[in-house]
């Protein structure tokens, strides 16, 4: 089973995993937000970089940040399995891994533009709501 360490805050993030959680079926990927208790469950990941971009941990504890972690992912859906050879062609991890680094960098500016931002989050930045 994979783990996959995503930010709550982010409705980019929500959406994506609400998407690849649906494509799913044999429920092999636990979504976590990182903002519920992702310190304690996984010390040794630093929250700063957990914020920057989706982390997924596999069965064996190898880690996949990013662009590595939405393929690992897509290896495990039945649907997700063509874009994963796809994206697997030489040169897409290096221009997925820019777009990906591009989007994640932008998430809550392109919340705002689309009118998805969620109320706790300012600029750059979003808190937890007490």
């Amino acid at each position: 089973m994979l783990t996959a360490l995503y930010d709550g805050n982010c409705v980019i993030c929500q959406s994506t995993c609400a998407s690849l959680q649906a494509l799913d079926w044999f429920g092999r990927i636990e979504f976590v937000d990182l903002h519920d208790g992702v310190a304690s469950r996984y010390p040794e990941l630093p929250l700063e970089q957990l914020m920057g971009e989706i982390h997924v941990l596999d069965e064996r504890g190898r880690l996949y940040p990013g662009f590595g972690g939405t393929r690992r992912m897509l290896r495990e859906l039945p649907l997700g399995i063509p874009l994963w050879l796809l994206l697997g062609i030489p040169g897409m991890d290096i221009i997925g891994q820019r777009v990906y680094r591009f989007v994640a960098r932008r998430r809550y500016r392109i919340n705002k533009l689309f009118g998805r931002a969620l109320p706790h989050c300012v600029d750059e930045s979003c808190v937890r709501p007490e």
